[in-house]
Order: structure tokens, then C-alpha cells, then sequence
């Protein structure tokens, strides 16, 4: 049994201002005022076009990021529809071949609590039953029905920046509600990375600190 911790990939060279010039390019065949291009003008554009609500434009770029989280959390990954999704299979990955079955370390247990002794226990169990039916000749799509919600899965999932918006205004700013603290621990550190990387697409969205809601 191994316990690692969640985390992300961003999978795609992010140049933010090319991001940018992109946008206003596309943008301004809107209003045919390509000849309004200027050094510093991409900033303004794109900062008007959130400003105004004028998304659209934001669907034109997009990029992939691989999740390495529960499968709970990877279940509220893949609701957001307007995206494209490759999930690690539970049907045909075999862990009693990899050696050991991996669990996402839950962040509201503290170490060396009896909470987490016994989440430790429990992991245990079904990677024990698991490995059991599959020396019986199970196939892992059967053998999976023990593992918990706690299993480490890998994600990855692609959208355009307007669903990337989307999905961190729900699942890093909690705009609708209190996102789930092993969400928060993979979307937060995201759209910080993003705040940084993409100058202003992503500037009016403030991050929660997710360490105060565990």
C-alpha cells in the first residue's frame, strides 16, 4: 500500500502573453479592428472582453492539466461538461501487477490520530481483498468493487479558458459553495499557478485558503 499526496500537471507550454495576443486577434475580427493591434494592446483587450462578460472570445485557447487526486474528487472533475477528460481505468489496470494499490492521503486527518489510523486500516483491508480476488482469477473490473472513494487516480482534463474559469469560480473560489478540501488542495495551488502564468484571464478570481476548511 503506498499513501501519496495529491497534486497537478499543467501539460501545455503556457506563454501568457501569446495567450493574450491570440484572444485579441480573434476578438477584433468581431469588430474589424485588426488595425487597432498595438504593443500592450492584448492586455486591455482581453481585460474588457471579462469586463463586459464577452466570454466567448476566451473559448478560442485552450489547455490540458493532469489531476492526481481521489476518485471522489475525480468524479466531481468530470461533471464539467464542456471538456475533454482521460481517466486511469480502474477496469483494466491491475494494481496486484504494479505491487500495491496507491490511496490519495487525506488532508482533514491529522498523522498519528486515531482517525487516520483507522483510514490506514481500512486501505489496508481492500488493498488485501483486492489482491486476494484477483489471485482468484478475478478480473480488475471486478476486484475494484472493494476500493474506496480514496484510491489515487490519475486525470486529465482539457477545456478552454472560459471552462477553466468555470471550473476554478466552483471549485477554488467556492462562487456556489464549499468545495470539498481535497478539491481545494488541487484547484487552489491551479489557479494561483494560472494567476501568474496568464496575466489577467484569470486575475478577478480569488482563491480560498483551503488549509482553513479542511
Amino acid at each position: 500500500m503506498r499513501i501519496v499526496d495529491a497534486g497537478y500537471e499543467i501539460l501545455d507550454l503556457l506563454n501568457g502573453e501569446e495567450i493574450l495576443k491570440k484572444i485579441e486577434r480573434v476578438a477584433r475580427v468581431c469588430y474589424k479592428s485588426e488595425d487597432k493591434i498595438t504593443e500592450g494592446s492584448a492586455e486591455k483587450m482581453v481585460r474588457a472582453l471579462i469586463k463586459s462578460n464577452h466570454m466567448a472570445m476566451l473559448e478560442h485557447y485552450s489547455f490540458s492539466v493532469k489531476f492526481i487526486c481521489d476518485r471522489g474528487v475525480s468524479h466531481e472533475i468530470v461533471r464539467h461538461r464542456v471538456a475533454s477528460y482521460a481517466q486511469e481505468s480502474t477496469r483494466y489496470c491491475n494494481y496486484n501487477k504494479s505491487g500495491d494499490v496507491a490511496f490519495i492521503r487525506p488532508v482533514f486527518f491529522a498523522e498519528d490520530t486515531p482517525e487516520m489510523d483507522n483510514w490506514v486500516d481500512s486501505c489496508m483491508r481492500a488493498e488485501k481483498t483486492y489482491n486476494y480476488l484477483i489471485s482468484e482469477g478475478r478480473t480488475p473490473q471486478e476486484a475494484r468493487s472493494v476500493l474506496p472513494n480514496s484510491l489515487k487516480t490519475e486525470v486529465v482534463m482539457t477545456a478552454n479558458l472560459r471552462e477553466w474559469r468555470h471550473f476554478l469560480s466552483l471549485r477554488a473560489c467556492g462562487s456556489t459553495g464549499k468545495p470539498h478540501p481535497q478539491m481545494l488542495e488541487v484547484a487552489v495551488p491551479l489557479l494561483k499557478e494560472l494567476r501568474e502564468r496568464v496575466p489577467v484571464v484569470f486575475d478577478d478570481l480569488e482563491p480560498m485558503e483551503w488549509e482553513t476548511v479542511k
